[in-house]
This record gives structure tokens, C-alpha cells and sequence, in this order.
């Protein structure tokens, strides 16, 4: 499952988060970040902010062939 760690400086006191969602997608558009699922946009990060996003989800290993 898709999932995103978000990291801000912290002269902003601001909690970091992990958004998650099956169908979550990030894109960078205009100087946003933007998170977004099948309902639409989750988050929108201006650039300028310092946040920093990571992916953190798991992939799941491929099952073995025998």
C-alpha cells in the first residue's frame, strides 16, 4: 500500500505525518506537492514550506517460483 512520510523543519512545530492509501499518488504541480486518492486531493504542500516527503511503504517480496 502506498504510503508517504511527511517531514517539516522544526521551526515549524509541526507533527510529521504518514499518509497511506491504496490508491494514493503523489505529483508536483505549480510548486505543490500534491497527495491524492480516488476521492481527490488528501494534502497539498506548497514547495516553499521545507516539508520534506519520503515514501515508506513496504513492497511485498514477489513470490518465490520452486
Amino acid at each position: 500500500m502506498p504510503a508517504f512520510l511527511i517531514t517539516y523543519p522544526r521551526d515549524q512545530k509541526l507533527d510529521d505525518l504518514v499518509i497511506e492509501d491504496p490508491a494514493l499518488t503523489l505529483r508536483f504541480e505549480a510548486g505543490w506537492a500534491i497527495l491524492a486518492d480516488d476521492h481527490g486531493v488528501c494534502l497539498a504542500i506548497p514547495s516553499g514550506q521545507g516539508a520534506s516527503i519520503q515514501r515508506v511503504d513496504v513492497q511485498e517480496p514477489a513470490p518465490r517460483k520452486e
